[in-house]
């Protein structure tokens, strides 16, 4: 896949990148790992306040970094802007919590006794080089939620983003140069998918952290593997959007359509399998259809766009693989189902689309829908929305609308994810732990799960 910037809304290139030659990414390696030698040994203090300095620049230049963003990945502008003040949000977030996220840890007088030491402690230290391999979806956020606790816990990074959003990918690197982190702090690399291999082998980096696709996991997983080295997977999700009888429907049906169409459908996290029960079915299956059909699909740049075009044109032949083959099977196509016809020749497009009638021998019943299609099904129980959020390969996160308390309990319980959201949509947040479980991935993104995994947690016992 050439690196470039290819407008999804018309399909036209716009510019394109020379990947980085075997000499310029040895020069890249050499600069990351000198500068980690003295970086490590900065201060709390002088690291938070490099990071508030890009925090604010990048607040500075929200509207020109979302204006960016849409061009390279067809994201509403309006959602691009959301997506930088998040970034600037955790930022900020880090550079106020990470002392006192990795202070060092006193185990009990008594233990210390016990184990024959004077004093002991647990400290948290940097590892080194961290290579982070990122998708385009959402362009900025991904990286930065890698970025600022890895930069905060005294790491340096190396950027591989995704090759359709190179702009993006450049400018996250000279966000951080401008704000006054030393060079080779946080560098992009500008390679594609088969370079990885050889920078990850390589002795210097240390580590790796993937968002991105399932194959695209198990190859890094299984490279670092070898090399044993440590790995952190965020890949894809199929969550489950449970409504029960107590739920409030319509509030329900209206958080339904932004959690399956936010980001044009793009997301790992937005809802996709919606599991009604048959008591609140008909009245969810109307307003939700109801709010889909109602979105508008247009233009990304404009204001009042809800949904833009899949960013790129195989994306949308997969979605319409799956769509087409859940017809051919006797599923039920309750709106959209197809490109939009003002935009059949430009552009790639596709309407907001719910499929009910879906059955275990359908694609899409296992197979992730990357873009604005929604799966509805209608359940009997608690039981059986329960099984049926399960029956996925996929354990990111979930949703389940209920007052009932003791539903909620159950459901906390038993749901196989990484993430319970009750009574609201799924939503990543700096001060929780954010990944999944099964084919969705492992380890911890954001919080002190996300800084410390790329920490070593090193005992320090001292004796008489």
């Amino acid at each position: 896949m050439p690196i470039a910037t290819v407008n999804p809304a018309n399909g036209e290139t716009l510019k394109t990148y020379d990947a980085l030659t075997d000499e310029e990414i040895e020069h890249r390696l050499l600069l990351a790992a000198g500068t980690f030698r003295t970086y490590r040994t900065t201060t709390f203090f002088e690291r938070a306040r490099l990071l508030q300095t890009a925090a604010d620049l990048l607040d500075a230049d929200r509207d020109d970094i979302a204006r960016v963003m849409t061009t390279e990945m067809g994201k509403p502008v309006v959602a691009a802007r959301a997506e930088a003040a998040k970034c600037a949000k955790a930022m900020r977030w880090y550079a106020e919590h990470a002392q006192e996220l990795l202070a060092d840890e006193h185990p009990s007088a008594r233990d210390v006794e016990d184990s024959g030491a004077v004093s002991a402690h647990v400290r948290y230290r940097p590892l080194g080089i961290v290579l982070a391999v990122m998708p385009w979806n959402f362009p900025l956020w991904q990286v930065v939620r890698f970025a600022a606790p890895a930069l905060m816990a005294g790491n340096v990074g190396l950027l591989k983003h995704a090759s359709n959003v190179p702009q993006t990918a450049l400018y996250l690197q000279d966000l951080f140069r401008r704000a006054g982190f030393p060079d080779g702090c946080f560098q992009t690399l500008l390679i594609g998918s088969r370079a990885v291999e050889g920078v990850l082998r390589d002795e210097r980096v240390v580590a790796a952290t993937l968002t991105g696709s399932e194959p695209a996991g198990r190859s890094v997983a299984s490279i670092a593997g070898d090399e044993v080295k440590k790995t952190v997977l965020e890949l894809g999700g199929s969550d489950p959007f449970v409504v029960l009888p107590t739920a409030d429907v319509a509030k329900a049906a209206k958080v339904a359509v932004t959690a399956r169409a936010q980001n044009n459908g793009q997301s790992c996290i937005a809802a996709k399998r919606f599991i009604v029960h048959t008591d609140v079915y008909d009245e969810f299956a109307e307003l939700f259809v109801s709010g889909m059909r109602a979105l508008r699909v247009g233009d990304p740049m404009e204001e009042n766009t809800d949904v833009g075009p899949l960013a790129s044109e195989q994306g949308r032949a997969d979605l319409e693989e799956l769509v087409d083959d859940a017809v051919e099977c006797g599923a039920t196509v309750l709106c959209g189902g197809q490109r939009p016809e003002a935009y059949a020749k430009s552009g790639w497009y596709y309407e907001p689309t719910v499929i009910a009638d879906i059955t275990q021998d359908m694609r899409i019943h296992r197979e992730e829908t990357f873009g604005p299609v929604a799966t509805l099904y209608r359940v009997g129980d608690l039981d059986e929305a329960v099984t049926l959020a399960n029956d996925s390969p996929f354990g990111l996160s979930s949703n389940v609308w209920t007052h009932d308390a003791a539903e909620i309990d159950r459901f906390a319980r038993d749901i196989e994810a990484g993430g319970v959201y009750v009574n609201g949509m799924t939503a990543s947040h700096p001060a929780f732990p954010f990944g999944g479980i099964k084919r969705s991935g492992y380890g911890r993104e954001l919080s002190a799960h996300g800084i410390r995994e790329f920490c070593n947690i090193t005992t320090v016992w001292v004796g008489a």
